[in-house]
This record gives structure tokens, C-alpha cells and sequence, in this order.
């Protein structure tokens, strides 16, 4: 396993082959709680794994044992001029964007607290896995924000309109077993071993073409919320990407000869 920092707070972890990354939030002080800098670490990060083509899937975790992540770090906020934080604004905004937009498939791995920026996070992944620890929310408006890194828009595409829209107005916390039921998390693991979970289910999207993953995840993200005539089309298109390239070549060829494909990656 290699590892590389990106700044103070956020560390980037390549498993066994490097198709598996892990992408660490690392500050433990203040229950990675996101900072300016956290944030702009954490866009250098994901710009790094974009463009990494031997990395197929990004697993996004916490080093803290009792949190994922807390949020806005409001104790530097509290700080802010009315420019200061017009300033912030894109820096924060384009941490969650970056997290949302990375073309790989992501998985997000919490325990602990996950409340507002935190759980936008964990929203902005393809799948969460969970462990009962886990206390998750956007309880922004009862600090007088509402949620602003995709929690209106994200949760929604979970849960439905009403569902998110209590969940948002009463600001309340939601328990891992009530937010697995809900909808809000994919997966239950077992007390501690969420991150573990996690890499075992990204290591097994992984063993499938990088190619392909990309592709599938465009055309989930996409075409999700078009009509069904509109979402064809988005569909067809990374068909029509994928269609004439050396991995489905290679997939075609391992299924009849029987035996583990080589993915060439293009």
C-alpha cells in the first residue's frame, strides 16, 4: 500500500494493485470538520484520482474512530466577515463538486457522526456503507444555512421529495438502522469494520473493466431524473464509448476463453 498527502488534512491510500483508492479525510482535531484548506485539499486530491487511470474505484473514509465528518468547520467561520465567507464559498463548493464528479464509482464508508458537509460528502459517493455507530443529518437550518454542498439536491434523488424535506426542516439526526431503513445509507456493517466493507466492495468493482465502470457510472449519473426516451439516449451514448474499446475486446475474448480478463484500460 502507498500513501500521499494532500496537505495537512487528507490522505490518499492505493490498495494492493492501485485500482483501489482510498481517499482519507484526516483531521482528527477537529473531527474533519472541513476547513478552507481541508477543502482545497480535498479538490487537489480528487483532480489527482480523476485523471489516474489505474485507479478504478475511490473508497471514501475518515481517520477519526468517531467520526466520519462533522461538516463546516464553524469555528472558522465564526471568525468571517460577510466576504470572507463569499470568498469561501467556491473553495468549499468545489470540494463536494469534486467528490460528486470524480468519474470513477465511489463508495463512502462512515461511522460516527456524518452531519451536514460530512453527510453531503457520504451523498455525493455512488454507495455508503455504514456502521451502527453512525449518526447522520443536514442540520443546517438550525444554524441558519441550509444544506449548500448538494443536500437538497442529492438527498431527494435518495429518498424522495417529502422524505428529504422532513429530514432537512426538522434538522433532526437520523441513527444507522432508521437511515439504512430510510434509505440514506446502502449498507450495514458490522461496528467498526465499515471501512473494511468498504474496501471489499470496491475491490470487487474493481476486478470489472475501468473502462466500462466509468463509462456505466456516466450514464447512471447522467441520465438519472431525464425521461426514459432522453435517458436512452445518455445510455447509448457510453455504449457507443465503450463499445469499440480494447477492454470489451478483452471482455469478450476472457468469457469464451474461459479465464480472468487482462483489462488494457482503454
Amino acid at each position: 500500500m502507498s500513501e500521499e498527502r494532500f496537505g495537512e488534512f487528507v490522505l490518499v491510500r492505493r490498495h494492493g494493485d492501485g485500482h483501489v483508492a482510498e481517499l482519507a479525510l484526516d483531521r482528527p482535531k477537529a473531527m474533519n470538520a472541513v476547513s478552507t484548506a481541508m477543502a482545497r485539499s480535498l479538490s487537489a486530491a480528487c483532480a489527482a484520482l480523476g485523471e489516474d487511470r489505474d485507479v478504478r474505484v475511490v473508497v471514501l473514509t475518515s481517520t477519526h474512530e468517531r467520526a466520519f465528518c462533522v461538516g463546516a468547520d464553524l469555528k472558522e467561520r465564526n471568525s468571517f466577515s460577510d466576504a470572507d465567507l463569499l470568498r469561501q464559498r467556491p473553495v468549499t463548493r468545489g470540494a463536494y463538486t469534486a467528490v460528486l464528479e470524480l468519474p470513477q464509482p465511489t463508495v463512502a464508508a462512515v461511522h460516527g457522526f456524518a452531519l451536514g458537509g460530512g453527510f453531503e460528502l457520504a451523498l455525493s459517493c455512488d454507495v455508503i456503507v455504514a456502521d451502527p455507530t453512525a449518526v447522520v443529518g443536514l442540520p443546517e437550518v438550525s444554524v441558519g444555512v441550509i444544506p449548500g454542498g448538494g443536500g437538497t439536491q442529492l438527498l431527494p434523488r435518495r429518498v424522495g421529495a417529502a422524505r428529504a424535506a422532513e429530514l432537512v426542516f426538522t434538522a433532526r439526526r437520523v441513527a444507522a438502522g432508521e437511515a439504512r431503513e430510510l434509505g440514506l445509507v446502502d449498507q450495514l456493517a458490522e461496528e467498526g469494520r465499515d471501512r473494511e466493507d468498504a474496501l471489499e466492495l470496491a475491490s470487487r468493482m474493481a476486478a470489472n473493466s475501468p473502462v466500462g465502470l466509468r463509462a456505466a457510472k456516466r450514464a447512471l449519473r447522467l441520465g438519472h431524473g431525464l425521461d426514459l426516451r432522453a435517458g436512452l439516449e445518455v445510455e447509448d451514448a457510453a455504449w457507443r464509448s465503450v463499445a469499440f474499446s480494447g477492454d470489451r475486446a478483452e471482455g469478450v475474448a476472457a468469457f469464451n476463453e474461459k479465464r480472468t480478463p487482462r483489462w488494457p484500460g482503454e
